[in-house]
């Protein structure tokens, strides 16, 4: 397997950069076709202009791809680079090569998704994904109102691997909603009668589809329902739409992004919890900038190295208790 990725590191090191400049730094995305990615690496791109940085950008096939993402950490070591911004496919089958690259003398900056343990990296820069899981919980029981007791719930997460971002989400959707959380880094284990089943979608609407499909042959009577983002969410609406059963089905997600914000406005989508990838990217880059200065770390004013980069919930229907903006001024704010 370690012959795999040092062959994979290689033939990644002719697509990207072959020489780094004085302060070269790389980002390493999960894929480099879902729009937060998109946008991510846009803003990466951005700041290391700004800063003077010479930047490689890599990213897996596939959501879950964890070969091509060791590989390319691999790549970033040898190549010399000051510092990686990575968004982790898995944050426990990364943390070993991770520990290799910081032992190496490079930055590691994880980006959206905390490595497990946290301080694998050397600082995150991300959402609290716990918080905007609790968000659109809160927001769904408040729109159900007295319909809350019997909801019947589809939760449609990333991938098998339950990454933080994974189980933070669908956590705090759950907590939000009213729902005992029995281990807050596992998903699947609660047993809340409301709960139809979880199933994955690689946060692409092929999987959200099909997901979808899944837990309605459990249970054709679903009536809300949870995605991990908005790509997801709209492959569930095209398979409720198909069964007949757009209508009176609650669809909340997380993401933020431009498509998502519009399924809002047309009423796809119920709400979802804005984040914001180019500030992650950019906060993300001027810590390398730092680095590569002086040697400095970043820390945010508690002295932690964690960094949240915050959260707006998105909706037309706004409740009480929920702070939220409507999807026109969240059009304003959104991104892809």
């Amino acid at each position: 397997m370690k012959k795999l990725f040092a062959t994979t590191a290689i033939a990644l090191a002719t697509m990207g950069t072959t020489a780094f400049a004085e302060t070269g730094a790389c980002l390493i995305t999960k894929t480099d076709t879902n729009p937060f990615f998109v946008k991510m690496k846009e803003g990466a791109l951005e700041g290391a202009a700004a800063n003077g940085i010479n930047l490689s950008t890599f990213a897996g096939k596939y959501d879950g791809d964890v070969e091509t993402q060791v590989a390319a950490v691999e790549t970033c070591i040898a190549s010399g680079a000051k510092g990686i911004l990575i968004t982790p496919t898995d944050s426990r089958a990364l943390a070993p090569v991770v520990t290799q690259a910081r032992e190496a003398g490079l930055l590691v900056i994880a980006l959206d998704t905390a490595f497990e343990p946290a301080d694998t990296a050397d600082a995150t820069f991300a959402t609290d994904n716990f918080k905007a899981g609790v968000l659109i919980g809160q927001w769904a029981k408040a729109k159900m109102g007295a319909d809350a007791a019997n909801a019947k719930i589809a939760l449609l997460d990333l991938n098998a691997s339950e990454i933080s971002v994974d189980y933070q989400r669908d956590n705090g959707f759950l907590q939000g909603f009213g729902i005992d959380i029995k281990d807050p880094t596992d998903i699947g284990d609660e047993d809340d009668p409301r709960i139809v089943g979880n199933d994955v979608t690689n946060g692409s609407p092929d999987g959200g589809r099909q997901a979808m499909e899944n837990l309605l042959q459990i249970d054709p009577e679903i009536n809300l329902v949870y995605t991990i983002n908005e790509p997801a969410a709209a492959g569930a609406y095209e398979a409720l739409k198909a069964a007949g059963k757009e209508d009176g089905v609650l669809i909340v997600s997380v993401d933020g992004g431009c498509p998502g914000v519009k399924d809002i406005a047309g009423g796809v989508i119920g709400a979802t919890s804005m984040q914001f990838p180019l500030l992650m990217a950019s906060k993300g880059i001027e810590a390398i900038s730092a680095f590569a200065a002086d040697g400095t770390k970043p820390q945010n004013s508690e002295g932690l190295d964690f960094f949240n980069t915050g959260v707006e919930l998105i909706t037309d229907a706004p409740v009480d208790g929920v702070p939220s903006l409507t999807s026109e001024e969240g059009l304003n704010k959104c991104w892809g």
